[in-house]
């Protein structure tokens, strides 16, 4: 069960990592759109190569969809608490790409909990494309909220918070396996990928596209490239 925990852990730990970097470093709102940007490529070739390939391996097309669409759901919802609490600009906008990077982080630290489980060889690859994916998705967030008036200080309890969310998700990932044999990530996998792609399409992109410009494109078709030559 550690290492499904530390599992969880290093794969999040970007986030955190990341996070307070945007806090110290004041960062140009063009480069942090860029960066935006080619974080949604990197999540899009995570999207299509690693989670709907396992999910697709494990599911029925019906099960699959379902999944997906419940992913979305816990999204739109966890989303629009958000924005009832900070509003849709500023923190609120920023706050709703902290939202994807949970219903991304938590099924992602299930199936590597699930894969340390059952003996499943874990990818690198993957652990590799998640830590790096992270780092953007953190970057675009924490720069707005520093410019909000947020200190390292809370912006890294935020992330600290998520980070561990995700270790403990890895852990109960884990002992799932022990306490039935029917336990696979499947599930998991459907359930991340349609709420990134939700995340993707109300948030991250939007968000690059607003501040890095004609740039962005380019970003994310640089990031889907480099993080396909991961996998």
């Amino acid at each position: 069960m550690l290492e499904a925990f530390g599992l969880g852990l290093l794969g999040a730990s970007s986030l955190l990592l990341a996070g307070l970097l945007a806090c110290w470093v004041t960062i140009p709102a063009r480069l942090v759109g860029i960066m935006a940007g080619f974080g949604a490529g990197a999540l899009i070739a995570a999207i299509s190569f690693d989670l709907v390939p396992e999910a697709q391996a494990a599911l029925g097309h019906w099960q699959f969809a379902l999944w997906m669409v419940i992913g979305v759901a816990v999204f739109l919802v966890a989303d629009g608490l958000v924005e009832k609490r900070f509003g849709v600009a500023g923190v609120g906008g920023a706050m709703g790409i902290v939202v994807g990077s949970v219903v991304d982080g938590i099924p992602e630290s299930i199936i590597f909990g699930i894969q340390v489980g059952t003996a499943f060889p874990i990818s690198l690859s993957f652990l590799a494309a998640v830590f790096v994916s992270n780092i953007p998705q953190s970057i675009a967030p924490s720069a707005d909220l520093a410019a909000q008036g947020w200190s390292a200080k809370r912006v890294g309890i935020l992330w600290f918070w998520v980070v561990l969310a995700c270790g403990v998700a890895a852990a109960l990932g884990y002992l799932a396996t022990t306490a039935t044999s029917e336990a696979q990530g499947g599930r998991a996998a459907a359930l991340a990928a349609g709420g990134l792609l939700a995340m993707l399409t109300n948030s991250l992109m939007p968000f690059a596209f607003e501040r890095g410009r004609s740039l962005a494109g380019a970003a994310t078709a640089v990031g889907f490239c480099m993080a396909l030559g991961t996998t």
